[in-house]
């Protein structure tokens, strides 16, 4: 369910790339009024404003946004003039081989998304980077977090709502001799099953885990494992029981003390704006008693603080 609010009465995208360029001439910028075309379109309205603008001024209107735009308005703005698929691959390469290399963040984005999104944003991957996602992780991660990420990001998993009440019980056991029940763990049980099985399959397993063995399986893992593999573990588990409560987690985690993270706050905010956003809104009103858009107003501000709140719709 997305939060990204359309007007009922909608300029057209040649107005839209009109009004975008008067926004960019003279001295500075018209921020606000950036935002408030590009804040309140969906993505096929995105992508016509693109591709009008484009034929009307021989230019491309995101080189344009990085030159007229700063700071985290500008990040936040150009990577949501991307699709999906280019987004998860532009912000994964980032956090491979950026400046700082960033292995959560990296972690966060695969492990988070299905099958059919990981392939669509591996093609895209090397058809602008020139390099195969799998080089990358190869290069950046080690031990059971590289070989958990590989087995991830190469193996197709089914996406619907089927499962195997058998097989759900002898992954659970599986599970439990291999972690828990032995002395030491053995990382390759769970790297298989997490990378293998559907979403609707691991939710089951869990329940499954937890009936059987009395504990969660979440528990086991956090007692079982550590660092970027445990991170990447709980990511794949957590979005396939609730990605909503996952992501809320996620954001309030990055408001939370003293500093925002902006970067996480970014990219939660704007890949799941036109997704899961309202699911993800209700989980955080439901845990922490205010509201997702009450926190992003008291920890941003200005231009910045606008365009989230676009994303996220009205405050509810």
């Amino acid at each position: 369910m997305a939060t990204v609010t359309v007007p009922p009465v909608l300029t057209s995208p040649r107005d839209d790339a009109i009004h975008l360029y008067r926004a960019f001439k003279g001295l500075g910028c018209d921020t606000a009024a950036v935002i408030n075309i590009l804040g309140y379109r969906n993505a096929s309205q995105r992508s016509l404003i693109q591709q009008e603008y484009r034929a009307m001024y021989s230019e491309d209107l995101n080189k344009r946004l990085v030159s007229e735009l700063r700071g985290n308005v500008e990040r936040a703005v150009v990577l949501w003039m991307h699709d999906p698929a280019t987004r998860d691959a532009t912000i994964v390469r980032k956090a491979l081989s950026g400046d700082v290399i960033d292995l959560k963040a990296a972690t966060e984005v695969i492990c988070s998304r299905t099958s059919t999104q990981i392939q669509q944003f591996k093609q895209i991957y090397y058809a602008i980077f020139g390099v195969l996602l799998e080089s990358d992780i190869e290069y950046q991660a080690s031990g059971d977090h590289k070989k958990l990420l590989l087995a991830y990001v190469h193996t197709p998993r089914y996406e619907g709502p089927e499962v195997d009440r058998l097989m759900v019980g002898n992954d659970a056991k599986a599970l439990f001799k291999a972690g828990e029940k032995k002395l030491g763990t053995d990382e390759k049980i769970f790297i298989k099953i997490f990378s293998e099985r559907s979403r609707a399959h691991l939710a089951a397993v869990s329940h499954a885990y937890h009936n059987t063995y009395g504990n969660s399986l979440k528990k086991a893992i956090k007692k079982e494992t550590s660092g970027y593999f445990e991170h990447g573990l709980l990511t794949i588990l957590q979005c396939a029981e609730n990605p909503g409560n996952y992501f809320a987690k996620v954001l309030h985690k990055a408001m939370k003390g003293l500093g925002t993270n902006d970067s996480t706050l970014i990219r939660v905010i704007v890949t799941r704006a036109e997704i899961d956003m309202q699911y993800i809104k209700a989980e955080y009103r439901k845990k922490y008693g205010k509201t997702l858009n009450d926190a992003v107003h008291s920890e941003t501000s200005g231009h910045y603080r606008a365009f989230l709140l676009s994303l996220l719709g009205p405050n509810h």
